[in-house]
């Protein structure tokens, strides 16, 4: 098997946090504006994680198109473990953010108890991937309730957590750079922290001028965000394919 996570540039980071705008966005969209409820959005949603995660454990490498759908699907069903506990069974945020962060950790520990990394260019075997799909999810949620909590529970607003976000984010950035901080642990910092900061801007963007937000509805920034997330993600497929033909490999190879 050869690594299945692609590299991590600065276009890796603008999907991620476009992905995680969808997955506060899209949830918000099926769950209330389209009234599907919770529950049966939870459903619907896990049902294609599931379904995604099977093909992407199928394939033999990383392919794009795969990777990006299950990330985008993988940020939809975190936001909807969250906001489950915290609608459907009253769990305060400050709790989830607990508990997600405690089943995060958790999860690290396993997954370096085990194989001895945390590098995700390392993702070469069933068992890490699986170790990288949890800790993915968990961050999803974590990052889902961490936002909530301070813009939500803190009664800060969208912008000031936003704000919030992008400045820890660019402390990561400081101490990976100027204080050569692991890149394993900056990595993960920074994947935790983008959560939150897509949540808040999609929440920014999405809900009502009287909540905090700018008013453009969930439906205009889930469609604006997959737009780009498609076209990027088609830029990426482009260049994975100009690569296998000039290693000598078929074009149409998908695993």
């Amino acid at each position: 098997m050869l690594n299945k996570v692609p590299e991590v540039t600065v276009f890796f980071w603008i999907v991620k946090v476009l992905a995680t705008t969808v997955g506060e966005t899209g949830a918000d969209l099926l769950s209330t504006s389209l009234h599907w409820g919770l529950t049966a959005t939870t459903w619907f949603m896990t049902v294609l994680l599931v379904v995604s995660l099977v093909f992407q454990f199928r394939a033999k490498r990383y392919l794009p198109s795969l990777y990006w759908t299950s990330v985008v699907l993988i940020s939809v069903v975190g936001t909807l473990f969250t906001d489950n506990l915290v609608d459907n069974f009253g769990v305060p945020l400050w709790v989830t953010t607990v508990l997600f962060g405690a089943a995060l950790a958790a999860t690290f520990w396993a997954w370096f108890a085990s194989e001895g990394t945390l590098s995700i260019h390392s993702i070469v075997t069933s068992r890490r991937e699986s170790f990288y799909w949890l800790a993915i999810l968990f961050t999803f949620a974590l990052g889902t309730a961490a936002g909530d909590l301070l813009s939500e529970g803190m009664n800060l607003g969208y912008f000031t957590a936003v704000i919030v976000f992008a400045g820890m984010i660019a402390l990561v950035a400081l101490a990976r750079y100027a204080f050569k901080l692991n890149v394993v642990v900056s990595f993960w910092l920074a994947y935790i922290l983008t959560r939150p900061l897509g949540a808040s801007v999609g929440d920014l963007l999405s809900q009502a001028p009287a909540d905090g937000g700018l008013g453009l509805g969930t439906i205009g920034t889930s469609a604006l965000f997959l737009v780009v997330i498609v076209a990027v993600v088609t830029s990426f497929s482009v260049a994975e394919r100009r690569t296998r033909l000039a290693a000598g490999e078929p074009a149409n190879v998908a695993a």
